[in-house]
């Protein structure tokens, strides 16, 4: 009998968690562009990374472009 309660306030808890996560978050313009910016530099960060991983060589090229524009 313990068991039936459990699941049924495990299902319930789900269910509470799922509604409460899918209700949008009340956000005013400046935070929507704010937090979009830094989604898409951090896009843009992560796929740098990934690409230093698929061609070294092409990384270090940057490296010292890099340093050649710094003197």
């Amino acid at each position: 009998m313990a068991w039936i309660v459990i699941f049924v306030l495990l299902i319930v808890g789900v269910f509470v968690g799922l509604k409460v996560l899918s209700e949008p978050q009340k956000r005013t313009e400046a935070e929507f562009e704010k937090r979009a910016a830094e989604s898409i530099s951090m896009f843009g960060a992560s796929m740098d990374a990934l690409q230093e991983l698929m061609n070294p060589k092409a990384a270090k090229a940057k490296e010292v472009q890099t340093q050649l524009k710094e003197g």
